[in-house]
């Protein structure tokens, strides 16, 4: 298994630059907590998102990353209530995986694996997500 350590994908030529295109569910951890997701353990804090996606998949994202990310669905919901979100169209980096792997989700945080033909995302400097090759299939497009 490779272990991923100072990951650039900006770099990289068999990087993709995609855009996620979902409509999720989200709630929001009234305590701490730990949601084991298909790729591993996320850690999270009161407040922060728990997310439910379009293929049935759950996560964690931080609450300030949330309220970055993504917007409500319908002009009915108040950002920051449990309902209905999509994300903001924005351009991350893909990198397709032939051999199994991990990595860390952010400096300190969760440690994440995929299998071969799953997808490395890079949202940012040090800020990287693993998606299962059906989910990514489902969920992301060639950014234009």
């Amino acid at each position: 298994m490779i272990e991923l350590t100072q990951l650039d994908l900006r770099g990289d030529p068999a990087a993709q630059p995609v855009v996620k295109d979902e409509t999720v569910s989200v709630e929001f951890a009234a305590q701490a907590g730990e949601l084991l997701s298909l790729e591993g353990p996320n850690r999270y804090a009161a407040g922060d998102a728990i997310i439910t996606g379009s293929t049935g998949e759950r996560w964690v994202v931080s609450r300030e990353r949330f309220d970055a990310k993504y917007l409500p669905a319908s002009p009915a919901l108040v950002h920051g209530e449990a309902g209905a979100y999509r994300n903001r169209q924005v351009v991350v980096l893909a990198k397709r995986m032939d051999e199994p792997f991990t990595i860390v989700r952010s400096a300190g945080g969760d440690r994440l694996s995929g299998v071969a033909g799953d997808w490395v995302m890079q949202y940012a400097p040090g800020d990287y997500g693993v998606v299962q090759a059906a989910r990514f299939a489902k969920v992301y497009r060639p950014a234009n």
